[in-house]
């Protein structure tokens, strides 16, 4: 029996999905949402929140502040919760509906910016709003996910140990990027090791995180408008980037094998679909890390008019005739 008494002392952290029925290719999914924030982001909000106790920065009194398209924004809300700090989460309309009645529930503030800035778009008017507060107002303590080291150290201290203890021959590890606190974490532990583990960075079509184009998207949790301060590529092997269709068709698919997971997560396995697909080494071990569950994208991602109206009429089509036919193979092979 587990008994805990605050939402931060409990975190599946050793659930594993075998994706090969499912993908074709030998790929561990380590699931990261099984917790009371629903994402792998209650690991970082937790790892800044404690540092900011600790340098007396937060204090009693204190309203966080964060820009954050919703993982990290849910997290928080329930560490001020807990510890009876105000919050104020600074989102635009991306942001899923539920995250942001989530984080209502928890008794936070949500600003939704709508007009995209010059420079940065979205993301870029996001983190002037943050500033424009702060500066009303010394209560606000402003986290900054985007820079502060405590992002990756928290994934260094917890999320890449645990793989390296359940694959011990580890040969290539998938990791989606937005702030790239995890990517940075996971690849700055696993080179420490001197281990070789190549590690894959997922990034969506449309992000400038690599140097790409910025365009729309329209999917939060992965890719930035604005280059993240804490990425070093220096530790990053490959890069692949991920079409919003393509993340889409992978979160139906696994759905239809009755595994819910969020758009990160199906950004995640077709990146690590499409590269294993290229590879001429059957043996390799792999593990892609699922930042989140399916639930906050109900509305968006797994609802046919939101898909149909933004992707087209025949995003889901080709996939689901893919579907009926390897469905056919099997019941013929059976």
């Amino acid at each position: 029996m587990t008994v805990i008494s605050t939402p931060t002392d409990f975190n599946a952290e050793d659930l594993y999905v075998d994706l090969r029925p499912i993908v074709g290719h030998d790929l561990f999914l380590k699931c990261e949402g099984f917790n009371f924030a629903g994402s792998i982001k209650l690991k970082a909000a937790t790892e800044m929140v404690e540092a900011a106790e600790e340098s007396g920065t937060l204090r009693a009194g204190s309203i966080i502040i964060e820009s954050s398209s919703g993982n990290l924004g849910v997290a928080l809300s329930v560490i001020a919760a807990s510890k009876g700090y105000g919050f104020v989460c600074v989102t635009d309309a991306r942001c899923n509906l539920s995250a942001q009645r989530f984080m209502e529930a928890m008794g936070g503030q949500v600003d939704i910016i709508s007009e995209p800035a010059s420079h940065g778009g979205l993301l870029g008017a996001r983190l002037a709003h943050v500033q424009r507060l702060c500066a009303s107002d010394d209560r606000y303590v402003w986290l900054n996910q985007y820079s502060n080291a405590n992002n990756w150290k928290a994934h260094y201290r917890t999320t890449a140990p645990a793989i390296a203890r359940h694959f011990p021959r580890l040969n290539v590890l998938f990791i989606g990027t937005g702030t790239t606190g995890t990517l940075m974490g996971c690849a700055r532990y696993f080179r420490k090791l001197h281990r070789q583990v190549r590690i894959v960075a997922v990034d969506s079509v449309g992000s400038v995180t690599f140097g790409g184009e910025p365009a729309r998207r329209m999917i939060p949790g992965l890719g930035t408008s604005v280059r993240p301060a804490l990425l070093d590529e220096s530790f990053v092997d490959d890069v692949i980037h991920v079409r919003e269709e393509d993340t889409i068709r992978t979160c139906h698919r696994l759905a239809r094998r009755g595994f819910l997971f969020g758009g990160s997560t199906g950004t995640v396995v077709s990146g690590a679909q499409e590269w294993l697909a290229r590879q001429s080494d059957p043996g390799l071990t792999a593990v892609a890390i699922s930042p989140d569950l399916g639930e906050r994208y109900l509305d968006t991602v797994y609802q046919t008019s939101w898909v149909r109206a933004l992707y087209g009429e025949d995003v889901l089509d080709q996939d689901r005739l893919a579907a009926r036919l390897s469905r056919v193979g099997e019941w013929r092979g059976g």
